[in-house]
């Protein structure tokens, strides 16, 4: 993947790059609102992550430029205008995205990421094709029996609360829809509510609170889970 940046801070740009970069995405950086719409141009990045207050030309500007030169490329904007009216009009002018400052680098990702295979007209979730058991941070999920442990620990688990521990584990640290996870822990049962699914990640939150393991809600995007600090 292939990620353009376009942030004048070079404290916020610099800690950016690297977190992407170690996270096995190319990162390319402008911190030149005038300069910004040639090198969109020129590297033709899978994902734009986009600050406003740019020297030169406002990010808005740049983002109705790039528009309107056909560039259809998911972009984010991320900026500390945070008032309602400036998400408003980001996303008028065409951005498929917003995260005011400050925000959480995983949070962060798992936006990208999710606009990137939206894109790309993928699927939210990535099955085991090896069909091995589901390990990670300790906790694992057998195949054939489907028992969850953490350390070699059973986990109490009820049925629900487990498929969604299967979804997410098979995904940790990427964004899976709610619909989808509703998908996968109600199969069939289109007499429940689909907020239901927030009962079962309630729950199984605080299942899991002792193996380090967090289960996050990110708003409009779904739950991921990811690796407590």
């Amino acid at each position: 993947m292939k990620l353009l940046l376009i942030e004048d801070n070079p404290a916020m740009q610099t800690t950016l790059q690297r977190s992407f970069e170690r996270r096995g995405i190319q990162v390319l950086t402008c911190g030149d609102g005038a300069r910004a719409l040639a090198l969109w141009q020129a590297c033709l990045p899978d994902v734009v992550l986009l600050d406003l207050s740019l020297p030169g030309r406002d990010g808005l500007l740049v983002l109705g430029d790039a528009r309107a030169a056909g560039l259809t490329t998911p972009t984010i904007i991320l900026t500390a205008r945070g008032t309602v009216g400036d998400r408003i009009v980001g996303l008028n002018t065409g951005a498929d995205d917003y995260l005011p400052k400050p925000f959480d680098l995983d949070e962060l990702e798992a936006r990208v990421r999710a606009l990137v295979r939206r894109a790309n007209g993928n699927t939210e979730t990535h099955h085991n094709a090896m069909g091995k058991p589901l390990v990670w941070c300790g906790m694992h999920l057998e195949k054939d029996s489907g028992a969850a442990y953490f350390n070699g620990m059973p986990l109490e688990l009820a049925p629900r609360e487990l498929a969604l521990l299967r979804a997410v584990l098979g995904n940790p640290g990427h964004a899976i829809a709610k619909e989808r996870l509703f998908e996968l822990v109600f199969p069939g049962e289109s007499q429940v509510q689909p907020e239901a699914i927030e009962v079962v990640a309630y729950r199984l939150r605080k299942k899991i609170a002792h193996t380090g393991a967090q289960l996050v809600t990110l708003r409009g995007l779904g739950y991921l889970l990811k690796a407590g600090t």
